[in-house]
């Protein structure tokens, strides 16, 4: 049985090297969250882009599917579920999120 919306999330992720699936988008986020995520991307100068769950429904509740992952935002590296907004957090300040970026293959700017 097909999933359209998990047809969708999938396209996406194998076509953006960074996606974030965020309430909003990185122009004007909805939730704290979410605003988070943007500015360590922006900080560390992450080309990624985003889908607003907050515009469709079945995206929304689709993501949290796809990924298992009960919360918005969700990170996506490579087509690979990375986490969310305290994950991310976590990452950046250890430092880990830039050598993942880097191992993946992801331009950025080091984290200082």
């Amino acid at each position: 049985m097909s999933n359209p919306t998990f047809e969708r999330i999938q396209s996406e992720i194998s076509e953006a090297p960074v996606m974030l699936y965020m309430k909003g988008n990185a122009m004007f986020p909805q939730c704290g969250f979410s605003a988070r995520v943007v500015q360590i991307l922006t900080h560390m100068g992450v080309p990624f882009k985003t889908a607003n769950v907050l515009e469709d429904a079945e995206l929304r509740d689709g993501i949290k599917a796809f990924s298992n992952w009960p919360t918005i935002p969700q990170l996506y590296v490579k087509g690979e579920f990375v986490g969310g907004c305290d994950i991310i957090t976590e990452m950046f300040q250890s430092g880990e999120l830039s050598t993942m970026l880097t191992d993946k293959g992801v331009a950025h700017e080091a984290s200082a």
